[in-house]
């Protein structure tokens, strides 16, 4: 388990941190489809919280994209960077989720975010914010629409409809599993919409939610209570 600081110039304000998220945001790269799904590795992302003791821990699980079989995983606990904002909760998870990718021993490949990417009322979330740190490709699939409206997809698994924002499409409602509830997809950086439902689909041939995310919120509650035992 790796050990979290908070780096050094981190923003400690909400107008600071709207000033980097403007900053960066113009680094995005939207135009790239992506890795092929089913090929290489795929890597999932995810958090807890101790609130009491204002701890975070993060995980990174890397699977085998072909097989979904874990090629790695690291884990990161540390104190929380920034307080509860709503649109600004990728400045409380980020420190402790580069900690994790950095302390694993192969390259991530694709990384999926249990949350957003464009689909954010600034069209930067934590999937865009951390494609956009690292270069990696980054999709967010998260488990609610957030702000945003859409129309309820097809009953059969690989339905989607459009996750709009008045009539811009920040991404899709997509069912993962027939007659359950759609998540949310959305894209970070270097990966297309139509490439980041394919890679949702592939990761979801049992469950509602991707494997990666399963295994990454799994770990992180596990290296949270660890740490916090």
């Amino acid at each position: 388990m790796t050990t979290v600081r908070t780096p050094a110039g981190w923003p400690a304000t909400e107008e600071q941190a709207r000033a980097v998220q403007d900053e960066l945001r113009g680094r995005l790269v939207l135009d790239e489809p992506g890795p092929p799904p089913g090929t290489g590795r795929v890597t999932g992302v995810d958090v807890a919280y101790d609130d009491e003791r204002d701890v975070v821990a993060a995980a990174a699980v890397v699977l085998d994209a072909a097989t979904r079989e874990v090629v790695a995983e690291a884990t990161a606990v540390g104190p929380v960077s920034f307080p509860y904002v709503p649109g600004l909760l990728a400045f409380r998870e980020i420190p402790a989720v580069l900690a994790a990718l950095d302390a694993l021993p192969c390259p991530p490949g694709l990384v999926v975010c249990d949350g957003y990417g464009l689909a954010h009322p600034r069209r930067f979330g934590l999937a865009a914010h951390l494609g956009v740190l690292t270069g990696l490709p980054t999709i967010g699939v998260a488990k609610n629409p957030f702000t945003f409206s859409y129309e309820e997809p097809g009953a059969r698994r690989g339905s989607a409809s459009p996750l709009l924002a008045g009539s811009e499409e920040v991404g899709r409602a997509l069912r993962t599993q027939d007659g359950i509830k759609p998540v949310f997809v959305s894209v970070g950086h270097r990966v297309g919409l139509d490439n980041a439902c394919a890679h949702t689909l592939a990761l979801t041939p049992r469950y509602r939610l991707p494997e990666t995310t399963r295994r990454a919120d799994a770990l992180c509650r596990a290296a949270l209570r660890e740490a916090t035992a």
